[in-house]
């Protein structure tokens, strides 16, 4: 492995010389010259950058979870809102970036609070459509926890659309998923209600 960059993320010294070697490939396709000052690092930035970006494929979500799993006696909502998410749309490997909602109703056991924003982080970072994205962060929580229902919602700007195609400046994607109790629409309406409310 090579060395980090201060972020404590490891690269690896194959993987890197091999995107490398790529992109030098890339810009030289595209008309550029790969040995001139402003580029002569480019490659391996983006080779790191693209090792950072998706880190999630050498993560579990079960061994992050299953590290602050805790008896609690409590059947509420609990939520974490407004997660940032960082993703690379699979289609065009273009950024797409927003935030989640997550919410659990317990059955016995509660996770710590900061797993969650880890179990978003570890799907975010592959190659993704949000669609996908939604559905692996409920059925994560929901088979780790076993809780009576997850519901989750994802609130994202993706620069595939913005950047190229239609280029819509400030069109937002919201997608949705749900288990269990979430699908009773009291409880789906409180969830999104908590959404809602300000800070």
């Amino acid at each position: 492995m090579s060395k980090g960059d201060g972020s404590g993320f490891k690269y690896d010294a194959e993987t890197t010389e091999s995107i490398g070697s790529e992109v030098t490939k890339i810009l030289r396709a595209l008309g550029e010259d790969p040995d001139r000052e402003g580029l002569l690092r480019t490659p391996e930035r983006v080779a790191k950058a693209m090792q950072f970006l998706t880190q999630g494929y050498t993560q579990d979500p079960r061994v992050i979870l299953e590290k602050a799993l805790f008896r609690e006696d409590y059947s509420e909502i609990i939520l974490v809102k407004d997660i940032e998410i960082f993703s690379l749309c699979e289609h065009h490997m273009l950024p797409f970036i927003g935030k989640a909602h997550v919410a659990y109703i317990p059955d016995g056991r509660i996770v710590g609070l900061s797993k969650i924003p880890r179990v978003v982080d570890l799907y975010a970072r592959r190659l993704q459509v949000q669609e996908r994205l939604t559905l692996q962060i409920r059925d994560a929580i929901q088979e780790v926890l076993q809780p009576q229902g997850v519901g989750v919602v994802i609130e994202a700007r993706h620069l595939c659309m913005i950047m190229r195609g239609v280029q819509k400046q400030h069109s937002i994607t919201t997608t949705s998923a749900m288990s269990g109790q979430f699908f009773d629409p009291s409880t789906r309406e409180e969830f999104m209600r908590l959404i809602r409310m300000s800070d």
